[in-house]
């Protein structure tokens, strides 16, 4: 896989947890172990050069 479809899977990734986690109740063991994930991907995404201005609508 390279690089540019790992970024691209990783957007989507990002952008789909972010739809959950607002559907979900913040105090949920779900929400909790989707933050993580979420975190990991703001780590990785930003890494790669992503900007997350406009993709980040959580903001956690």
């Amino acid at each position: 896989m390279s690089e540019k479809e790992m970024l691209k899977i990783s957007v989507e990734e990002f952008s789909r947890l972010q739809d959950y986690m607002v559907d979900s109740d913040k105090e949920s063991p779900a929400y909790k172990k989707m933050k993580r994930r979420y975190i990991e991907l703001k780590v990785i995404l930003t890494a790669s050069g992503i900007n997350l201005t406009e993709l980040d609508y959580i903001k956690e």
